[in-house]
């Protein structure tokens, strides 16, 4: 056979290889102190799909997830792709330092795992992986997320009701114990409203009053926020 005959059948096999099924046991840990994450959404996908990508404008179902946790929006995008995924694993919120798993298995051609779930309390912070190469090699494998700014609102650090639909401006909930209330806003505008970087929240420790309503000892955080841990059968 030809070299060039082999290579050809070499990179047949590669790409049978890169679109295998498969089976995976996922679990997700977060990280924080005292942020929890809204219903998660995990999916593997085509190449050509993404949920979210860092610097691009937001979707309006991502939008839809990191201001207010829901991911239907998401979930009905992905139906779209011919996606695999598992809807909100935890059955509920992700508290701090706890953990979710779950299975999932993959079609062929879906070879990409993106995971997404909003944090609170923030504006339209969310926990996030884009795309990440499934291994075809079976074993575990150990990612570590960070949290990103949907660019979509302004960062006021206000718990306000009625906040979390797609234009209304506010944190809708501070699970867990510390937030304050009567803030004044950090914020009234975002500057980068590209997907980017979360800078992480201010907050003060006036819990009557100040510029932020979340509690500067409990609600900050440093990348990273979350744990993958993937074994791939």
């Amino acid at each position: 056979m030809k070299v060039s005959a082999i290579a050809a059948l070499s990179l047949i096999t590669l790409g049978v290889q890169s679109a295998h099924a498969a089976t995976l046991d996922i679990k997700i840990t977060n990280l924080t102190q005292g942020i929890y994450y809204t219903p998660i959404l995990i999916a593997a996908h085509s190449d050509d799909a993404h949920l979210f990508e860092s610097g691009m404008t937001a979707s309006i179902e991502l939008q839809m997830m990191a201001e207010g946790g829901n991911i239907s929006g998401l979930s009905t995008m992905l139906d779209g792709y011919s996606a695999d995924k598992v809807e909100n694993p935890a059955a509920g919120l992700l508290a701090p330092a706890q953990s979710t798993m779950t299975m999932l298995e993959t079609s062929e051609g879906n070879n990409m795992l993106s995971i997404t779930a909003m944090m609170l309390p923030t504006n339209d912070g969310f926990v996030g992986l884009d795309s990440w190469k499934i291994p075809t090699e079976a074993g575990t494998y150990s990612i570590f997320l960070n949290a990103y700014d949907a660019g979509t609102e302004a960062n006021n650090e206000l718990i306000l009701e009625g906040s979390g639909a797609p234009g209304m401006l506010g944190i809708p909930a501070a699970p867990g114990t510390g937030a304050g209330m009567a803030g004044s806003s950090v914020t009234n505008e975002e500057t980068n409203t590209m997907i980017h970087i979360h800078r992480g929240t201010l907050g003060d420790d006036d819990m009557e009053g100040g510029k932020s309503d979340l509690n500067n000892t409990v609600h900050r955080w440093l990348n990273p926020v979350a744990k993958v841990t993937i074994t791939v059968k």
